[in-house]
């Protein structure tokens, strides 16, 4: 269902950082994997509204459903330092920390403050160039594609909505399992109601066209699955899948759950990736203490 897609006009990042993992393979933004597949870029987030967003700060921005219903995107907030509601959550990580879907970088950022190892990985281009500004190592990858470290991550991080990548949260608990190493945590936000939702979205920034209708770009935009999920409804998603519940809060009006990797055997994908290197850790060279 991905595709690659042009860069929408935007600059190419610089190189980024060496990612090595025990068997000395590097991954870099828009490099082949170690399999020769070339890193997936996938649509949605290429989008210009995106793309201006993260540049200048700001939003307004959308997810907007056919309907026309809007899920406001707090990219003020995102663009900013991690705030106190960010750090509940990064006091809890554990090992080297995989974020997923980072965005703009401010939690990378603020993890390699706190003395972690980290990377951020995203599919849009403008988000990964704005991470590696701040100093976070960062890949062009989608959570589905071949990434560095699998099945050793001591953490993975699903903040800001992130739960809802791909619209369907049992596929992506799945995809997390096989990330983390044995006993990893997985932090997640969770939408603060009682909500379990998959819908189809586009991004949109709230410019409507004539008749109150979604602007041209928004229309032409390619949908994408979504999903919005409450704390109950992902605790009941996780239990399903062996997830076992480490801990649930809330912080400024935002609501988290973290939960343990399920004590299973590993995919048969993922168990060949990584059959030379299975009880070692990722090392980020650029987060490596001097």
């Amino acid at each position: 269902m991905s595709t690659t897609v042009p860069s929408s006009g935007l600059a190419a990042p610089a190189p980024a950082d060496r990612v090595e993992t025990p068997d000395t393979r590097e991954a870099a933004v828009g490099s082949a994997d170690a399999t020769g597949a070339a890193p997936i870029r996938t649509a949605p987030w290429e989008a210009d509204p995106y793309a201006n967003a993260l540049r200048t700060g700001r939003g307004p921005l959308f997810l907007r459903r056919s309907d026309g219903w809007l899920l406001p995107l707090d990219v003020e907030r995102w663009c900013s330092d991690a705030g106190s509601a960010d750090l509940s959550a990064l006091h809890r990580c554990e090992g080297p920390v995989l974020d997923i879907g980072c965005g703009p970088g401010r939690l990378v950022a603020e993890l390699s403050s706190l003395g972690h190892r980290a990377l951020g990985i995203d599919v849009s281009e403008a988000a990964v160039a704005r991470t590696r500004g701040l100093g976070g190592a960062a890949l062009l990858r989608s959570v589905f594609d071949p990434l560095p470290g699998e099945g050793r991550w001591g953490t993975l991080l699903l903040l800001d909505g992130n739960i809802g990548i791909g619209g369907d949260p049992a596929a992506l608990l799945g995809r997390a399992a096989d990330l983390l190493g044995a006993g990893g945590l997985l932090i997640a936000e969770t939408a603060p109601v009682d909500v379990d939702e998959r819908v189809r979205v586009r991004l949109d920034d709230g410019r409507d066209g004539p008749g109150g209708r979604a602007a041209p770009a928004a229309r032409d935009a390619e949908p994408f699955p979504w999903a919005r999920i409450g704390t109950p409804a992902l605790l009941r998603h996780a239990r399903a899948g062996g997830w076992r519940t480490a801990d649930q809060w809330g912080a400024e009006g935002r609501t988290f759950v973290s939960l343990r990797r399920p004590a299973r055997e590993r995919s048969a994908r993922t168990s060949s990736q990584s059959a030379d290197s299975a009880n070692s850790t990722p090392v980020i060279s650029s987060q490596l203490p001097k």
